[in-house]
């Protein structure tokens, strides 16, 4: 008797969900290059210093994004595998990520 378990349900009769399998959450992939710029983009002028392209998971990339808010001593945030800090922050981050061991690059101007 053949085992079909491995195919995807097309069609079904069936009530109800169905469940899919989780996918567990991924380093993006990238170049290896940790990415520093400024933006003010949406923020009416206020800058933000963003940090891009750091090879980490979700939770370690969190617990990354701690670090460099309290050595600047500002808020920030994390978003879309994103590191955003309120400020102009980038001479410090470079410094920063430099010293944990990241090929850091300036971007933009």
């Amino acid at each position: 008797m053949k085992s079909f378990d491995h195919l995807d349900i097309v069609y079904s009769t069936g009530q109800g969900r169905i469940k899919s399998e989780k996918k567990k959450p991924t380093a993006p992939k990238g170049d290896g290059i940790v990415r520093v710029g400024r933006e003010t983009k949406g923020r009416k002028g206020k800058g933000m210093t963003v940090v891009t392209g750091v090879p980490l998971h979700p939770e370690g990339l969190r617990d990354l994004a701690k670090k460099p808010k309290q050595k600047c001593g500002t808020g920030g945030t994390l978003k879309d595998g994103r590191i955003e800090i309120q400020g102009d922050h980038r001479d410090l981050l470079v410094a920063e990520l430099e010293s944990l061991g990241y090929t850091v690059r300036r971007s933009g101007g």
